[in-house]
């Protein structure tokens, strides 16, 4: 009874991770027949954010088949590295191979570049203009962000199909309960990037955003690094408050200032201030403001809560 649920179940996860992927993948495939045909990509053709989302839908299949198929202990670190490998490899392909055309002839990693800046009033960077974006002359390092937020992406969602997978093929329920918030965060981070994709939480071009904007951004931030530090809980349980609570808060923690990090690059030694006022106001050397130290900390706060209740007594028997 339990093979056959595990298959049913192995059956239902890669056809709900194919559908699921079916627009990034078309994408791709829209972006590929144009480079076939033409060389290149009209800028009125190119599909928004093929770039990481593609290549996560690539690497998400390439791991949910290795997964559910391999059998043995390491099955979800080798189908998680090679998934990860696979998403790297595609996002460098599409970054280096793919060209967009608009007044000129741009690289894809380029163009991405200028989608995600060029809202940004340049007059008050540190010299940098559209015309550099296009030609490359920019800190390539403003990857980190997008790559960060895939592999987060691409961890959470294995560690959710194979999680729940073992529990069905050796019916150990011990990480049900961090597996259904792990599913939880994931979805709604996925949730948050796509609304960022479209909407890009309705920022209007300047450093100081609206409130509207700062309470998105803020959540989008926290939840993230809430995704990262469930995952690794998840693997920690029952194993003590120091290791199973404060470790992965601390992932929380990192993960969050991390983000932070990758926005300082992108704008070029700025970050979007959330108001006036001395809470809103960057502390020297950081760059930070009191109110992004507190979403940082928030993070971790809310991701401890989380295990302080998953880990009391009886919750993982």
């Amino acid at each position: 009874m339990l093979k056959s649920n595990y298959r049913k179940y192995c059956f239902f996860a890669l056809i709900g991770t194919l559908i699921a992927s079916f627009y990034p993948l078309y994408m791709g495939v829209k972006v590929a027949i144009d480079m076939i045909a033409n060389g290149t990509v009209l800028k009125e053709n190119y599909p928004k954010y093929i770039i990481p989302y593609t290549p996560i839908s690539v690497a998400l299949l390439i791991g949910v088949i290795l997964m559910l198929f391999l059998k043995g202990r390491f099955a979800f670190i080798g189908g998680s590295v090679c998934s990860i490998g696979v998403f790297f490899g595609t996002e460098l392909l599409l970054e280096k191979c793919v060209n967009i055309t608009s007044d000129t002839v741009v690289a894809l990693e380029d163009w991405q570049m200028y989608s995600c800046v060029v809202p940004y009033d340049f007059r008050e960077t540190q010299g940098i203009t559209p015309i550099d974006i296009l030609i490359g002359d920019y800190n390539p390092m403003f990857k980190l962000h997008f790559y960060l937020i895939s592999v987060v992406i691409i961890l959470a969602v294995l560690n959710s199909v194979y999680g729940f997978g073992e529990m069905l093929r050796t019916n150990n329920k011990g990480r049900l309960k961090a597996l259904v918030l792990q599913s939880v965060s994931a979805v709604l981070f996925l949730g948050l990037c796509i609304l960022a994709c479209f909407t890009a939480f309705w920022r209007d071009g300047q450093l100081q955003v609206s409130s509207l904007s700062a309470v998105l951004m803020s959540v989008f931030f926290i939840v993230f690094g809430v995704t990262a530090g469930i995952f690794t809980g998840s693997f920690l349980l029952g194993r003590g408050g120091l290791v199973s609570v404060f470790i992965p808060s601390l992932v929380s923690v990192v993960f969050t200032a991390l983000m932070y990090i990758g926005e300082l690059i992108l704008l070029q030694g700025n970050l979007y201030r959330f108001g006036e006022g001395i809470i809103f106001e960057g502390i020297d050397p950081l760059a930070l403001a009191p109110v992004d130290i507190a979403v940082i900390i928030l993070s971790g706060v809310i991701c401890a809560g989380i295990f302080l209740i998953i880990n009391k007594k009886g919750a993982v028997d």
